[in-house]
């Protein structure tokens, strides 16, 4: 196959129950299973810190009242950044609004080597962050059909869909458009295959060993000729 996905864990290496999601640990062991890069979750916390943390609250704190000696265990956006900025493709998810200027000046302190997005399933924050920066790349999350709508009228480069809503045709419109299209959350191994041979640009999976062993450039010759025919239609 030419052109291979991208292969992205979510929040890290999610599937690893000895390695909590969403740190450092994580997205280490996504890198050394192999993937390109990862998704990870930014929220605010009190007005002017990102970090890194999928929910609202941790325990009995609520993330956007913290207070900076509260949380200090969870990585922050620059934190991340520093760490993998020349080195991993970053899909940074942003939870809230609010978190815009933030990012677009960590951005611009620690530049990535590679390309990055900075995605969200608000559409405010995406025309947001497009608006103070035309560099930067953004990306809509949609996980219902309802959501998936939106994404031609949004100033986007990256669709992020759920993998129940993709099949090859919109594959084939998005990439027409000179947009890209990752899938999320692939966990099994034909669905890997399917979306891969239809022509995805990039996985998001939380089983990292399994995306990679399935789909790393050894083994992706094997895909059966009924997904590389869709492919070559294309």
């Amino acid at each position: 196959m030419p052109n291979l996905p991208l292969l992205l864990g979510h929040r890290g290496a999610r599937a690893s129950r000895s390695v909590p999601e969403n740190t450092l640990a994580s997205f280490d062991l996504a890198l050394r299973h192999g993937c390109d890069g990862f998704e990870f979750d930014v929220r605010l916390a009190g007005t002017d810190r990102a970090i890194v943390c999928h929910d609202p609250k941790v325990g009995r704190i609520t993330v956007s009242r913290a207070t900076r000696r509260q949380l200090v265990h969870l990585p922050s956006l620059d934190d991340v950044l520093h760490r993998y900025a020349h080195r991993a493709f970053l899909n940074i998810e942003l939870k809230v609004k609010g978190l815009e200027t933030i990012v677009l000046e960590a951005l611009r302190e620690h530049q990535p080597e590679r390309e990055c997005v900075v995605s969200s399933f608000i559409p405010d924050v995406v025309m947001e962050v497009k608006a103070r920066s035309a560099v930067v790349h953004v990306g809509i999350i949609c996980e219902k059909k309802s959501q998936l709508t939106q994404w031609s009228k949004l100033p986007v480069e990256y669709v992020i869909a759920h993998e129940s809503l993709i099949g090859h045709k919109l594959i084939k419109e998005i990439q027409a458009a000179r947009k890209r299209i990752f899938a999320w959350t692939v966990n099994d191994k034909d669905s890997m295959v399917r979306l891969a041979g239809w022509g995805v640009d990039g996985i998001v999976s939380d089983d990292t060993q399994l995306l990679v062993r399935t789909l790393r450039p050894s083994k992706v010759e094997r895909l059966p000729a009924r997904y590389l025919n869709h492919r070559r239609r294309a």
